[in-house]
């Protein structure tokens, strides 16, 4: 099985891609020797580029590097209205027409869309006979029920879970990015209808090459960063109500009323709350939290491996029993240093692999608490869990997790 077809809504081009997972595992296919394209849409999500102007065209090919990709002409939309469902419905429906007219045929389509949408690819794999994978990174409609509140009751959520299901039965291999994908299905109940022998957990990882790479050659200067007299905590994400990093302002709070003036803390990242939580920090006289604005792909790896400590944050919800599969984390472990986070998931890798700690539902006093004993922890046990983030970032490289990918591809 050397042509390989990954369809994914929401891929980009390497140069605004922020879900890498889609375009590092093809490049690690095709240096094994496979024939991939990736089919995505002609708008780039969160922002206002499409990459296709031309009315009368239908798709475009385009070649990045080494990716071969299929840009499929959805219209413009912003926020989640009615122009992005429109959006959303035409790249199934377009993907049928143009499946049609690439000229050549996959031997496994690999799908990377939401249930209610992998009918296409689906029908897409039938048509030309091809293997059918079902990539499942998020719990689609469940994520609806739990986020919105909405009850399973429901009559459009009912006909969601059917299409989830029938889509789950109908494929010929199903594989999960949090590894509790087993478990949401026993718990659905549809263990007896779904053969469970054809689930297969792949997490998201880190590209450990490009990393290791991009740590030693793009190096930024940057005060704080240098200051070998303060325990840096670094935070790298969106600064969004939907963030709440106002729980990190807080905890930075809480160790400057404890009297530790030796912690500092680092927010890399930009968004609409950004410059609010700065006012409050000013107003309030926190000043050992420093907010660094937006930061280049590529050098994120040099200040993750300049920090002594990272920390995450996460909304608890009962999805997280099956596990998380945040980039963000992998990044984390690459750099070689310890992570707090305030959720414990299931399977919950940082403590697995005690390449740091996580802290069930824990609120910005317990947070602080436990960020002041790594910065008292000594040299050696510190070194174990920054040893240990390693290790877990090495399963997670994404050579490994291809290699995983690959033998699904051939498994019977």
């Amino acid at each position: 099985m050397k042509n390989v077809w990954i369809i994914n809504h929401y891929s980009m081009p390497p140069q605004y891609e922020t879900r890498v997972r889609n375009n590092i595992m093809a490049k690690y296919l095709i240096k094994k020797g496979y024939k991939v394209k990736i089919f995505a849409a002609s708008t780039i999500h969160n922002t206002d580029i499409n990459l296709i102007n031309d009315k009368k065209k239908l798709y475009i090919q385009k070649t990045y590097d080494e990716l071969d990709f299929v840009h499929i002409k959805t219209s413009n939309y912003s926020g989640n209205g009615i122009s992005r469902i429109i959006n959303m419905l035409q790249f199934p429906l377009r993907l049928l027409k143009v499946s049609k007219r690439i000229g050549e045929k996959p031997d496994v389509v690999i799908c990377d869309l939401e249930a209610i949408f992998a009918w296409s690819p689906y029908l897409v794999a039938k048509k030309f006979k091809s293997k059918f994978i079902l990539e499942v990174r998020d719990l689609w409609p469940e994520s609806i029920v739990v986020y919105k509140n909405m009850s399973k009751c429901n009559p459009i959520i009912r006909i969601l879970y059917k299409i989830e299901k029938w889509i789950y039965k109908r494929s010929d291999k199903l594989i999960f990015s949090m590894e509790g994908g087993k478990d949401y299905i026993i718990n659905k109940g549809w263990d007896k209808d779904i053969d469970m022998s054809k689930i297969h957990y792949i997490n998201n990882g880190v590209d450990l090459e490009q990393f290791n790479y991009n740590k030693k050659n793009h190096i930024t200067k940057d005060v704080h960063l240098d200051n070998e007299d303060t325990f840096k905590v670094v935070y790298a994400g969106s600064i969004r109500q939907a963030n709440n990093v106002k729980k990190i302002v807080d905890v930075a709070d809480t160790i400057k009323k404890n009297g530790n003036t030796n912690i500092r803390f680092l927010i890399y990242g930009d968004g609409s709350d950004k410059e609010v939580l700065e006012k409050y920090c000013m107003e309030n006289d926190i000043d050992n939290i420093v907010f660094k604005g937006q930061l280049e792909k590529d050098k994120i790896p040099y200040i993750l491996s300049k920090c002594d400590l990272n920390i995450m944050h996460f909304s608890q919800s009962s999805l997280k029993k099956y596990g998380s599969s945040m980039n963000k984390m992998f990044d984390y472990l690459a750099s070689g240093k310890p992570s707090i986070s305030d959720c414990e998931f299931g399977y919950d890798i940082f403590n697995k692999y005690q390449g740091g700690i996580s802290l069930d539902n824990a609120n910005s006093e317990v947070l602080a608490e436990n960020i002041i004993k790594f910065y008292n922890m000594s040299k050696e046990e510190y070194n174990t869990y920054c040893d240990n983030a390693l290790k877990a970032a090495e399963d997670f490289d994404f050579k490994i997790l291809t290699d995983k990918l690959e033998k699904v591809i051939l498994e019977d």
